[in-house]
């Protein structure tokens, strides 16, 4: 760890990142859709909330743990899935999973990842979540449930936003696609960042061939530079309620909608039997021009009956960011991108490194807030910024 306490923020993996990964990589790591408007919404709506903290405040015993279904993590965080992670890094998916075993907190697994989900599960005591991207199409749904029944996997979490595939224009420009087509643009891309070509690419190669999506379905895919059977995205304009009605019906562990943004959805969502739900604009790589995940979580919040779980992600760069959604609400936040930029920088311990970065600014700020565990934070402690109302005695 040594090498890596030079960098102090997540802001300093991400700019040594974005230098080690070739352009391809890096936008489609980094990239949102058409303009980027839902994912700069996402990083920018944690300025206009500011905190109001108390003082004086006995804050010695602090602790950032947090109880989900029977379950302590070490803070209310947890790995979002990141499909497509060993373009970062070698066995990408496994230094996530081993990571958030040893830190103590949920990790879920990607459909769209490279290291089958049996092997990421034996290596996480706690068990590993899974995201499933499905067709509308139970026939199809159902193997894949009992797969991941035979994993003992806990908890299916069902992206509900992504029925067709985004307008990646940034992708198209840099000729990168998903599955991966080999081009000269991307061939000269890699040999101007001989480090990334040799400890990602070439490594992965010779040691593996060419990695396969593992995790799409109930066996294991093609790999990465070939379509899957059904092809990447077919029959999930057909998933809608009724499927979850059934999926439901099929699956006995916790299920979880992810991609949750309108407070009517949360409420189906409560309605049709799910646990949990994930506010998310999928880290700004579906719909363009959304609201942040940030400003739509209060009415997700007051849509679910009161305890009912409320997870977040989208934009997290920094632990005030976190405190700021938990005390709009959230149980648990998710991120994505600061674990894939401390994978570039410096792999394993580079993904731990972005947790303990996290970890240091949620201790310090809840001190400075005057709480001594996260739950405690209510909207009372925040204000929108720029607003200089004055009381009535005061004008």
């Amino acid at each position: 760890m040594a090498a890596l306490h030079h960098y102090l923020s997540i802001a300093d993996l991400e700019r040594a990142a974005r230098k080690r990964l070739p352009a391809c990589v890096r936008g489609y790591v980094c990239g949102g859709t058409e303009d980027g408007v839902s994912l700069q919404q996402s990083l920018q709506a944690f300025s206009r909330l500011g905190f109001v903290p108390r003082g004086l405040r006995h804050v010695a015993q602090r602790s950032t743990a947090t109880t989900l279904w029977g379950q302590t993590y070490a803070m209310p965080m947890g790995f979002a899935p990141t499909g497509f992670a060993a373009i970062v890094m070698k066995d990408c998916d496994a230094a996530l999973a081993k990571v958030a075993q040893a830190q103590a907190l949920p990790f879920i697994i990607s459909g769209a990842s490279t290291v089958p989900l049996e092997q990421l599960q034996s290596a996480h005591d706690q068990r590993c979540w899974y995201q499933a991207y499905l067709p509308g199409n139970m026939a199809r749904i159902l193997p894949l449930l009992q797969r991941l029944e035979r994993a003992q996997i806990p908890v299916l979490v069902v992206t509900i936003d992504t029925c067709v595939g985004a307008n990646r224009e940034n992708l198209q420009r840099l000729r990168f696609t998903v599955p991966f087509r080999p081009s000269w643009t991307l061939l000269l891309d890699g040999l101007r960042h001989p480090r990334w070509s040799c400890d990602v690419f070439l490594r992965t190669v010779l040691s593996q061939g060419v990695p396969r999506f593992a995790n799409l379905a109930h066996e294991a895919g093609p790999a990465i530079t070939a379509d899957p059977p059904h092809g990447f995205r077919g029959e999930r304009d057909q998933l809608d309620w009724d499927c979850i009605d059934q999926i439901r019906a099929a699956w006995k562990g916790k299920l979880v909608l992810k991609g949750v943004m309108h407070p009517e959805d949360a409420r189906l969502a409560v309605a049709h039997g799910a646990d949990a739900v994930i506010v998310s604009t999928h880290g700004g790589r579906q719909l363009d021009a959304c609201i942040s995940p940030l400003q739509a979580l209060p009415e997700i919040r007051q849509a679910v009956p009161a305890g009912y779980p409320v997870f977040i992600d989208g934009g997290f760069r920094r632990g005030s960011d976190v405190l700021k959604a938990i005390a709009l609400g959230a149980d648990l936040v998710f991120t994505g991108r600061p674990q894939l930029f401390g994978a570039a920088v410096a792999g394993e311990a580079g993904i731990a490194h972005a947790v303990q970065l996290f970890r240091q600014e949620l201790m310090t700020n809840l001190a400075l807030l005057g709480v001594n565990r996260p739950q405690e934070l209510t909207a009372d402690y925040l204000r929108i910024q720029g607003d200089f109302s004055l009381p009535p005695s005061q004008r």
